[in-house]
């Protein structure tokens, strides 16, 4: 197995568009990390593909941040929601729908996906020096939480875009004997989300178009779980291929 580098952050979206949960240590299960992307609002009357409200069509949505643990149901979610003017509501109660609602201006339903709502695929990793490569050709610092990455890491190579070579094999987390691994997939194609700052939910062009010129939108990779265990900050992460990945 070839070395990759060390994870640095991992971190938990547990409602679509939302704020993330940083974590020392997260569970990866069949379906993700647990406790990932397992609600979402649904906008009313749209049956399509996609019916869920993001921060594509609703920015402001990055402002909400989960809050409180519930483990009832056999994984990680929240229980409440900090709302941008401060409140806390619960996540399931009628007025936080009906204040996301008024933001949008449309009826919105919060659902439970047991098995989570992804774009691509149930886990995305990035490397810091691809952040860093984006930063330097859009003239300007960035926030890692704009890509909204499950996995940060600190690869060994400085290049960025280094994820691309993954595709294909298998990243192995950690030391242990639970090995959990992820199956690399497919690039990370990225969109206008990345435009937006986490902290104001204000957007900034620049970002797009600077991974646009120097990687054709793609930032990152996707990947399926093919071994379950628990990941930690500080992990070694190696490249496998899959007969080398074991359980």
């Amino acid at each position: 197995m070839t070395p990759i580098g060390r994870v640095v952050e991992i971190v938990r979206y547990p409602v679509k568009s939302m704020a993330g949960i940083p974590a020392e240590s997260a569970t990866l299960g069949w379906h993700g990390l647990e406790g990932d992307r397992r609600f979402a609002f649904r906008r009313a009357g749209e049956d399509g593909g996609f019916p869920w409200l993001s921060a594509s069509r609703l920015p402001e949505l990055l402002l909400y941040r989960p809050e409180g643990l519930d483990e009832s149901e056999g994984e990680p979610v929240p229980t409440h929601v900090r709302t941008p003017s401060g409140s806390r509501v619960a996540l399931r109660s009628p007025e936080l729908a009906a204040e996301i609602g008024a933001r949008f201006g449309g009826g919105v339903e919060l659902m439970r996906l047991r098995h989570g709502v992804f774009d691509e695929a149930t886990v995305s990793v990035i490397a810091l020096a691809t952040i860093e490569g984006i930063a330097r050709e859009a003239g300007r610092e960035l926030d890692r939480r704009r890509f909204r990455a499950n996995v940060v890491v600190d690869t060994e190579g400085g290049e960025p875009f280094l994820e691309d070579a993954w595709v294909g094999g298998t990243l192995v987390f950690g030391d242990g004997d639970s090995r959990p691994s992820v199956g690399v997939t497919m690039r990370d194609p990225r969109c206008v989300m990345i435009n937006l700052d986490p902290e104001t939910a204000e957007k900034d062009a620049r970002v797009m178009k600077a991974v646009a010129r120097i990687h054709g939108n793609d930032a990152g990779v996707y990947g399926t779980v093919v071994g379950r265990g628990t990941i930690r900050v500080g992990d070694r992460v190696r490249l496998a291929g899959p007969a080398e990945a074991g359980g």
